[in-house]
């Protein structure tokens, strides 16, 4: 397997390859031009996000700055927005719904290390894959972790550190996030 290989299958790979190490430098290239073309230039702003990406629906808005490591596992759905200074480490495949909000300064890390000292030495690293699900919102300076799933109409609180998967129609928060309160979709709020 190649290294590439083994980073999307969640195995441990040497994130130094010339593979990997063109892949990001040419997703930098790419993010340059974005941050750098004009908010109010929405058209050309879009057009740059569908051609970094690996998917995305018609609809999407993404605020400057924005970082991320390769684009191409970046997987988003209709009617996506990201605010200022958002990052997506996306080592792994990271793939997010309809309709799903990220506030400033959101970041959602695919990447991680091995917990042994010598084998972190390395420079060896892992990648689990995040999913949101349709209608998520996720407050600013929330922080999504590797192999997180979230589901329909989830809202991550501001300052939320999700380590966990949670199902739907839930508000989390804290540091580990948990259940802060079941959404009643039947209420008229």
């Amino acid at each position: 397997m190649t290294e590439q290989e083994k980073m999307l299958a969640g195995e441990l790979y040497f994130p130094s390859d010339k593979t990997l190490t063109a892949l990001r430098k040419n997703c930098r290239k790419q993010l340059d031009i974005l941050n750098s073309t004009c908010q109010t230039e929405h058209k050309k702003r879009t057009q740059l996000l569908k051609t970094l990406f690996g998917k995305t629906g018609k609809r999407l808005y993404i605020e400057s700055t924005f970082k991320c490591d390769y684009g191409e596992n970046i997987l988003v759905g209709e009617n996506f927005y990201a605010n200022f200074n958002c990052v997506i480490l996306d080592a792994a495949r990271v793939t997010i719904g309809d309709n799903c909000m990220l506030a400033p300064q959101v970041g959602i890390y695919t990447a991680t290390h091995p917990t042994d000292p010598k084998q972190r030495a390395t420079g060896i690293e892992f990648a689990k894959p995040i999913t949101l699900g349709d209608d998520c919102w996720v407050g600013g300076m929330a922080v999504i972790n590797p192999g997180v799933t979230l589901g329909n109409n989830v809202v991550v609180a501001s300052g939320a550190v999700v380590t966990k998967s949670f199902g739907d129609n839930v508000i989390i928060g804290g540091n580990p996030a948990r259940v802060i309160k079941v959404i009643d979709t039947h209420s008229t709020e």
